[in-house]
Order: C-alpha cells, then structure tokens, then sequence
C-alpha cells in the first residue's frame, strides 16, 4: 500500500457518524475550533480532513481522542444560522490516516491542524470479487426492504457501481451500525475485505430486523383484534339500546358485575359458574325474564362473604364470665357449653358435636346462643323453623321458576357478612 504526505489540513472532528469518500452529508457545526477549520477551508482550496471521535461526550478532543482514520473532504456549502451554528455540506473524497495534531491561532480562534497521509485506494478484481459485490448488493435489497429508514428503491443505484471500492463504501454508510463498525470499515484498506464486513454487519442486521417484523406484525393483529372486539361490543351495545330502550345503564350494571367478579375471592368453581353466567347475561335482552332470574343470581352469588371470617375468639375465662354476665344460674348448662368451647379450642377444629338447647319457650335458648357468638367472636343469626311446610323455603327454588330466590341458609349467610 503505497502513501504519500499531503500538506497540511484543518481538521473536523466528528460526532456519532462516519464519513466514507463519495459520500455527500450535511453537518452542524458549533465548537468553536471546529467553525474557524470551516472558516479557513472556504478561505483556500476548501479541503478539510474529517474525523470521527472516540467518545462523542468529548467538546475538546486531542490526538488520543480520535481515530487513526478519516476522510479528505472538500465543503460544497456553508450557511451560518442564526443561533451560531454553521450547516456545512461536504463531500468526502479520499482516505486519509492522521499523522500529527496541532492548534494554531486563527483570526477567528483557535483551530486544529492535522498532519496526513493520503492512502491510494487497492486495486480489487476476479471472481470472487464479482461473486461478493453480486450478495452484497442481494442482501443490501433485502435489508432495504426490512429498514423503515430506506426507501424501497435504494438498492437500485447499486446496480450501476462497477467499482468494489466504491460498492462498499456506498453499502457501509447506508448501514445503521455503530461508529466503531463504520469506523472499522473505514480503516480497511482492501475493498474485498471491506465487502465482507459489511455483508457481515447486515446478515446481523436482517436478524434483528426480521425478529421486530415479527413483532411488529403480532402487534398489529393483537390491536386489530382488540378494536374488532370493541367496535362489535359498540355494536352491539347500540342495538340493545335501540331494542330495549335503555340509556347505557345496562351496560354500567355489566361493568359493574364484572368488576364484582374480578375483586371477590371466589372459588375456582364459582368463579368459572360466575363468568360463564355474566357471558350469557351480556347476549340477552335486558328485560327479558331469563335476564332477571342470572342477574339475581348473580347478585346472591356475589352478595355472599367469600373469604370473609371473623376472627375467633379462643378465651375459655372471659367465654365463662360472658356466660355469667348474661345469664344467672343455668350452671349446668353453662358448664356444657363451656366444655364444648373447650374441646373446639384444644381441637383447634370446626367439626364435630352440635350443641343442642331443648326446652319450652322463653327458658333462655335464644339468649344463650347469642351469649355463645359473643364469647367466641362470631356473627349471630336466628333462624326460626316455626311453621315452615315447604323445603324450598330453606333450601331454596329451582333458578327453573321466575322470581326464584335463595333458601333461608344462603339469606342468612349473606345477611351474616361472615363465612364462618
């Protein structure tokens, strides 16, 4: 490789981007020692020597901040902007390597002088030169396709590049990789190689592109879906507004159910009975008989305290004292319930005898169960057998008849507001 020493050249350093030769690109500028490089380009022959820096973060880089490599570039245009700034178009034109860096004064400030070398391009040629240029230029069509950043149609100027050099160069600035990747394309002097790092960096590239197509793609048919479901559901809603007449109420009452549905600790198998019935509630008219017998239902279903207990009191002295306080004498029946709440608290368990108060009316029954709840911490509720001929006011109705309710037991447990 064959170099020779230029004269010497303002230097532009480079934020975030690599410029290859024949590539025309606008440029901001603002520091200070970058506007007056500018300044004494356009006063001579308008050639300044670009180059990238290490670290972008860098306001003002010396020799160990910047890269070895860069581009001889010759400045097309130069507007200043009202802020300071200056919009610079450059064209680059050859490879250069940096030899020294120095600052010289200027009438417009301080600017950096580099020192380089310009690098004569490699002569490439063969088959298998032919054969890379020929995939590169395939997968630079396929990666145009998947990169929303290019046109369609930007792989169609490649076809006219007969130069491997230039093909590469052209492909390598297009590219969306990072600067040390263009940078190392850049330093690279043989353009097979350099045809070879740039078909690599986009085979990595389709991977990536691909993979967010795909995505892209699930997400689409995820919100379509979404807004098929609602613009049904709006639908629907009109027509059951149209036929039943309501105002958006029916709606909120389902909202509501729904929410009820989510935020009650029901059973497995409650839950499952719970959605399902909701589902069949939603497809009906809302004054339909059948509508009124599921959201009663519902109603019961929700209304009982799933999940809620009292916390138990297990005190056998102060269960005694409730005992006394409430009723005088009684001993023995006092000491059998005593035994019994005992042998629960030992057990620690719910099951087993049932205490069983026999007596005519108005001997204290009543006054002593409320005394039993009181002492152990449990909601009371009396439930009176007197007179009732028909199961079904205990059990409850078939959900068959219309204006069914729940037995006397489910009433009870929902008025209790306590499972236990």
């Amino acid at each position: 490789m064959d170099v020779f020493v230029v004269n010497l050249l303002p230097l532009l350093p480079l934020r975030d981007i690599v410029v290859f030769p024949g590539m025309v690109v606008p440029l901001f500028v603002g520091r200070e020692k970058s506007v007056a490089a500018l300044e004494a380009a356009m006063a001579g022959e308008k050639d300044i020597f670009l180059l990238a820096q290490l670290d972008p973060g860098c306001d003002d880089p010396d020799r160990d901040d910047l890269y070895d490599t860069g581009v001889i570039a010759s400045v097309l245009q130069l507007l200043k902007l009202p802020d300071g700034t200056v919009r610079v178009l450059v064209e680059g034109q050859d490879r250069a390597r940096l030899n020294t860096l120095q600052t010289e004064p200027t009438d417009d400030g301080d600017m950096l002088i580099a020192e380089v070398e310009k690098i004569d391009p490699l002569e490439a040629e063969g088959t298998e030169v032919s054969a890379m240029m020929r995939s590169v230029i395939d997968q630079f069509n396929e990666y145009a396709k998947l990169n929303k950043k290019l046109s369609q149609d930007a792989g169609d100027q490649l076809d006219d590049i007969e130069d491997p050099a230039k093909l590469a160069d052209t492909v390598a600035a297009q590219l969306s990789a990072k600067v040390s990747d263009k940078q190392a394309v850049l330093s690279e002097a043989d353009p097979l190689k350099r045809l070879e790092m740039v078909y690599s960096f986009m085979e990595g590239e389709l991977g990536v592109l691909q993979v967010e197509r795909k995505i892209r793609g699930r997400v689409k048919r995820q919100m379509e879906k979404t807004q098929r479901e609602y613009y049904l559901n709006e639908q629907l809603k009109a027509i059951q507004n149209e036929l039943g007449g309501g105002d958006g109420e029916e709606a909120n009452e389902l909202q509501e159910l729904q929410e009820k549905i989510e935020k009650t600790k029901l059973s497995k198998e409650a839950r499952e009975k719970a959605t399902a019935e909701l589902k069949k509630l939603k497809s009906m008219q809302p004054m339909s008989a059948e509508a009124t017998v599921i959201r009663n239902y519902l109603d019961v279903l929700l209304g009982l305290p799933w999940g809620k207990k009292s916390k138990l009191k297990r005190d056998i002295a102060a269960a005694q004292d409730v005992l006394d306080a409430d009723h005088y004498a009684l001993d023995k029946v006092k000491d059998r319930i005593i035994e019994y709440l005992a042998v629960q608290a030992r057990t620690n368990k719910l099951k087993g005898p049932i205490l069983c108060l026999v007596g005519p009316p108005g001997v204290g029954k009543t006054s002593l169960g409320k005394s039993i709840a009181k002492a152990t911490g449990r909601e009371f509720i009396r439930q009176s057998l007197g007179g009732v001929r028909d199961e079904a006011e205990i059990r409850g109705h078939r959900r068959t008849y219309i204006g069914s309710l729940p037995g006397k037991i489910v009433t009870n447990l929902k008025k209790a507001g306590k499972s236990n």
